[in-house]
């Protein structure tokens, strides 16, 4: 089965220039077929409070009304995405920016109100995993930005992490597929205030081990859940680390495994 590496960037990589470049010449130089991932957070909060519109966060989620909607798909889909894609084909890298909506291929649904309404936020229902295929087999590079829709007209701002771990379920389908998530840190640390301290291998006893400890907590969680549900799903393998993992040098990231 042909190998397929799928990348999520996301933090201050993106809004630092020379990371951001940097990080694009290592996608770029991946063998193979490629998929990139990106999200844009931070830039979106800027964009918003220079527009006048506050960016409402509960427990570290984004709550998108109607006019935080507006302000992610002009920096997601466009700002954010079409940089990326420019700077790409400046590395010899034919990429095509999307959104879930593009050729159908993430179609959520808006999340149901429970204690928080979070407004048009989706959750990943299907993934059409052939439409993106179509495209990598016409020789493209899809870069996917964290935006999805309903199949009925309606955008969804959608975890770039979750968007990333159910692409990676669909296209097992057709790939040996594996995830690269690309952040600050050098992986995932046994003590926060230790960035030497890189957890290298983690299995579902080793998780299990580090949630009783406490020390899988907060924005991680949500992280290594995806990670795991990736891997009972068909994924292959995932690592977790700077963009320096995706050179054949550095072995100091976290692998994840079943």
């Amino acid at each position: 089965m042909e190998k397929l590496s799928i990348v999520k960037i996301g933090g201050n990589i993106i809004e630092d220039q020379s990371s951001l470049k940097a990080f694009l010449k290592l996608f770029s130089s991946i063998e193979g077929k490629k998929i990139l991932v990106h999200g844009g957070g931070k830039r979106a909060t800027s964009m918003a409070s220079k527009l006048g519109i506050e960016s409402k966060m509960v427990n570290g989620r984004r709550i998108t009304d109607a006019e935080t909607l507006e302000v992610i798909t002009m920096v997601y889909g466009g700002l954010v995405n079409k940089n990326m894609v420019a700077q790409l084909q400046a590395f010899n890298t034919n990429a095509i920016g999307l959104t879930g909506a593009d050729v159908n291929s993430i179609v959520s649904e808006k999340r149901p109100v429970k204690d928080i309404d979070y407004g048009f936020v989706g959750d990943v229902k299907q993934v059409n995993f052939k439409s993106v295929d179509a495209l990598m087999q016409a020789g493209f590079v899809p870069v996917f930005c964290a935006i999805t829709h309903d199949g009925n007209g309606q955008l969804l701002n959608t975890n770039a992490d979750t968007i990333t771990s159910q692409l990676a379920i669909g296209m097992s389908h057709l790939y040996e597929t594996s995830i690269y998530y690309c952040f600050e840190l050098d992986g995932v640390l046994k003590d926060i205030n230790d960035k030497n301290s890189v957890i290298k291998h983690i299995d579902s006893k080793i998780y299990k081990d580090l949630l009783n400890e406490g020390i899988i907590a907060d924005g991680m969680l949500p992280k290594l859940e995806n990670c795991f549900n990736a891997l009972q799903h068909g994924v292959t393998t995932i690592n977790m680390g700077n963009i320096s993992m995706l050179t054949k040098e550095n072995d100091n990231f976290t692998r994840i495994t079943l």
